[in-house]
């Protein structure tokens, strides 16, 4: 690749940008998972010839270059934003699945699929069990844009968002392991294996205490400042921190900056954060993620398309088997003495398994002599691919047939009375339209007015009742009246202000009422949630 100046990276990182932006708005305009759009997008551009956006695939699909922006710049931040707004109670009342799935879940995949692909594949143990360490971690990049988009049963959505925090920290030490210390510590006999689980405690320990240590130091930090910008900053410096600092004293970033977000989450949001802080610190990640997301699906759609599949189809459909059937065995086999747990749950925690980047970037950072590293980056790249695609969109439908969407009750009633009140209201606006243009006579057009006020009078009869029955679903529809109500309010003030009208000073401190209205409204709409039925 010929030699790329900062201002030319720029240029490709701009237009990298814009693709993908535009891919995601027509995708959430169309009501579909912008990530699977992103994927097959990526996929078709990297297949076809456009001149203008070569420059672009050859730099994007440099091995290098994928690896240090999926790992070094994306997920830290993706950690850290999913991390941030998962409460520590929805953790702790869910503590049982999550930990069978990240702990449990994680080992027995990685041991099933490195033991198959061994013994069926004729792979050798280190290539075989860094593929299992590859397939063994749910890629949160992807399972938590998809399933977030869906509106899962939030109890279930938190597992999902549990398991894959935890397990791809689990799934990066075994990765490591496997790949450069393996063969050593199987030479060793009885003493690799203490070695072995020696590395791997001192591994995972070591980033639950950097993890640990920065979030709760930034978090009282947060105390002695009420600058949400500063603040917002300081939230930067702790997930990049976090990060960088674990594995440059090899020790597992993944987990160090999820345990520093979760702290920071937590505990920072209670002993430092104001309520305009925690909103727009809030607001700054859902930006940042929905950004990071957007570019890292389209960076694997193109990564996928320089892999050369052919003649590897056979080898590529047993491996997919056999990955399929060790995620079956890690979810039912770890969650199977949880009471609680149904079954249909589990269905969909097993196929929403999904793998994604991560896998990608790890293939990627094999080193150019690891011997078996192609025929990791063929298997790894095929199922990733179907992974995202196949599973991605056939996963909704799954979780409907199952009615594991989160649902107010009496919300289909609720939807039924307002399409009736719409309809109707629709049709006296056309009535009285008709009347001047055909000229209608008093009498009939009268009847017909009748006839449909009275429909509007008892689908409102119809609602107040409706209403009165479920209080839940008042509170949500008051919480999104009183939103948009303090959204219009924040415009205005913005507008007078612009107009000289009232002076910064006043405009921020009526900004800062209802930023702490917003706020406080966000607080509501989470405990309202976690206190929803299943």
């Amino acid at each position: 690749m010929e030699h790329l100046d900062m201002h030319h990276i720029f240029e490709l990182g701009l237009i990298l940008t814009m693709i993908a932006a535009g891919i995601t708005a027509i995708a959430k305009k169309l009501k579909q998972p912008y990530p699977i759009a992103l994927v097959i997008i990526g996929t078709l551009i990297g297949l076809l010839n456009i001149p203008v956006l070569e420059p672009l695939k050859m730099f994007i699909t440099e091995g290098d270059i994928f690896n240090f922006v999926i790992l070094t710049i994306f997920l830290p931040a993706l950690l850290g934003e999913a991390a941030l707004k998962l409460p520590f109670s929805h953790l702790n009342e869910n503590k049982k699945p999550i930990i069978a799935l990240a702990f449990g879940g994680t080992f027995l995949s990685f041991i099933v699929i490195g033991f198959s692909t061994h013994f069926l594949l004729g792979l050798s143990i280190p290539v075989a069990f860094v593929f299992a360490a590859l397939m063994s971690a749910t890629d949160p990049v992807s399972v938590l844009s998809i399933f977030k988009s869906m509106g899962v049963n939030h109890k279930l959505s938190t597992v999902i968002e549990g398991e894959s925090l935890f397990n791809d920290g689990l799934a990066v030490v075994l990765f490591k392991i496997s790949a450069f210390s393996l063969l050593t510590y199987i030479d060793m006999g009885i003493g690799g294996l203490t070695s072995g689980s020696f590395e791997f405690i001192k591994v995972v320990i070591g980033g639950l205490l950097v993890g640990g240590g920065l979030g709760y130091g930034i978090s009282i930090l947060t105390k002695y400042f009420d600058d949400y910008p500063l603040e917002i900053i300081f939230s930067i410096l702790l997930f990049y921190g976090s990060y960088i600092i674990a594995e440059s004293i090899h020790v597992s970033g993944v987990i160090a900056v999820v345990v520093g977000a979760l702290t920071f989450g937590n505990f920072g949001s209670r002993v430092g954060m104001s309520p305009t802080t925690r909103l727009n610190i809030n607001n700054f990640w859902d930006v940042a993620a929905l950004l990071a997301n957007s570019i890292v699906f389209l960076m694997v759609g193109l990564e996928i398309t320089r892999i050369n599949f052919s003649d590897q189809w056979g080898t590529i459909g047993l491996a997919l088997l056999i990955v399929l059937i060790g995620r079956t065995i890690a979810v039912y086999g770890s969650t199977l003495p949880i009471k609680g747990l149904s079954w249909s749950w589990r269905h969909v925690l097993n196929w929403g398994g999904l793998k994604g980047s991560l896998s990608i970037a790890l293939a990627l950072s094999l080193p150019g002599d690891f011997a078996g590293r192609d025929t990791v980056l063929i298997l790894t790249f095929s199922i990733v691919l179907f992974s995202l695609v196949v599973q991605g969109l056939t996963i909704k439908p799954l979780i409907s047939y199952f009615g594991l969407r989160a649902k107010h009750s009496g919300s289909k009633e609720y939807e039924d009375i307002v399409a009736n009140l719409h309809r109707h209201e629709a049709g006296i606006a056309e009535i009285r339209k008709l009347k001047t243009q055909l000229f209608v006579p008093e009498p009939v057009y009268s009847e017909m007015l009748t006839s449909y006020q009275s429909e509007i009078d008892k689908s409102h009869t119809e609602l107040d009742r409706l209403l009165e029955e479920n209080p839940a679903l008042k509170t949500s529809q008051l919480i999104t009246l009183k939103k948009h109500s303090l959204y219009a309010q924040y415009d205005k003030i913005t507008k007078l202000e612009q107009g000289e009208i009232i002076s910064g000073e006043v405009a921020g401190k009526y900004r800062e009422i209802l930023n702490n209205g917003l706020a406080d409204l966000e607080e509501t709409d989470i405990v309202k949630d976690s206190k929803r039925t299943d």
